[in-house]
């Protein structure tokens, strides 16, 4: 299939541009027409899109909700955006737009991808009868969506596997690994380390980000070695895993640092000497290789989309899922080498450069979707 109008769907409009911008910069470099959806799309956000070369569409869509008319809208919307539109390919990234744009894209007699991401909560172990329906009516909706796809694309092995197990992927030569979403080699550059042990968590400030585990692990630490200094980054969340603001206080009296939402994470990744994310899972944490991109160790855990990002011993230090005592060891270990703490990180650079810089998962990624060989040289 010859790709020249495609179109992407995201339920969260900035990360059209955090996220997806450079693939939107070179699918429009190769001449392809791009089309973007998104909830809530700010006027500086619309400016930002356009100048890269996208077509800006707004839907309704309510990200975290549950409700089934408020999706049946979302999807009711996306058929009039591909009606009128007329794209090649529907892509979509996270839940409601894998589900509903492929779902929408099927039913205009349209061909469509997935971007899996993450699994997230809906993958997780449920707690309640009601958190059991959900996810078992989650669970069929994504088998009625990728079987309805081309192509499921996936950020590590173990979420293929899962998908394919919970039934949700029936075809599995569908699925295709990308290295994440890329990091800018050029934008995250390498920064010189500080002298002294700084420890960096990033991220929203939730419980499956492995967060208390960090704030327990770092205050103990802080007893122990009170030059060390500990940086949380990120804003509160609104999900039912987010942490309290009660919770924050204490960390904050207890020593930690809290710079609340940054708008250019190249500022905290300079502060920092090691990063720390000891998150359950994820698709392919960017922060780790944003970090690791600025030549700095990390601490993450051996939990499916962590662990592919470090390599134990020489870009940073793998730990077991929800262990402080190992997160713990970990950072005391990196605390007083700093030989150590600078070998992992230009370890951690060279892979980056490698395996993850931006242009070379663009290219993977419309390889995968037809249009990588019409990339200009």
């Amino acid at each position: 299939m010859m790709v020249s109008r495609i179109m992407l769907n995201a339920s969260y409009a900035p990360s059209l541009v955090n996220f997806r911008g450079p693939l939107i910069r070179d699918m429009a470099a190769a001449g392809v027409e791009v089309v973007v959806t998104a909830p809530a799309i700010a006027p500086d956000l619309r400016a930002q899109l356009s100048a890269l070369g996208a077509e800006v569409y707004e839907v309704p869509l309510q990200r975290t909700g549950q409700n089934p008319l408020a999706d049946r809208k979302y999807y009711s919307a996306l058929r009039r955006t591909i009606a009128r539109t007329q794209p090649d390919l529907v892509l979509g990234y996270t839940i409601k737009p894998n589900i509903w744009g492929s779902l929408a894209a099927r039913a205009e007699g349209v061909a469509s991808a997935s971007m899996v991401t993450g699994l997230g909560h809906m993958f997780a172990q449920p707690a309640s009868l009601r958190a059991k329906v959900t996810a078992r009516a989650v669970r069929w909706l994504l088998a009625r969506a990728t079987s309805a796809n081309d192509a499921v694309i996936f950020q590590n092995p173990d979420d293929i596997a899962e998908f394919i197990a919970q039934g949700c992927l029936e075809d599995g030569a569908k699925a295709h690994r990308v290295h994440g979403s890329g990091v800018d080699c050029h934008h995250f550059a390498p920064v010189l380390l500080p002298d002294a042990p700084v420890f960096l968590f990033a991220g929203r400030l939730l419980a499956d980000k492995g967060l208390r585990e960090f704030a327990k692990a770092a205050l103990a630490l802080k007893a122990k070695r009170p030059e060390c200094r500990f940086i949380i980054a990120g804003d509160l969340d609104e999900a039912p895993s987010s942490i309290t603001r009660e919770e924050l206080d204490q960390w904050i009296a207890g020593g930690i640092e809290w710079l609340g939402w940054v708008e250019d994470m190249r500022q905290a990744y300079a502060k920092a000497s090691v990063f720390v994310l000891p998150s359950y899972r994820e698709g392919t944490p960017r922060t780790v290789l944003e970090a690791a991109a600025m030549g700095r160790a990390v601490i993450t855990t051996d939990a499916p989309g962590c662990r592919e990002t470090v390599v134990h011993e020489q870009t940073g230090l793998l730990v077991p899922l929800r262990d402080a005592r190992a997160i713990h060891t970990a950072m005391d270990a990196l605390a007083h080498d700093h030989a150590r703490r600078a070998a992992y990180g230009m370890a951690g650079r060279a892979m980056i450069e490698q395996h993850y810089e931006v242009s070379t998962v663009n290219r993977e990624v419309m390889d995968i979707l037809g249009i990588s060989q019409k990339l200009r040289p």
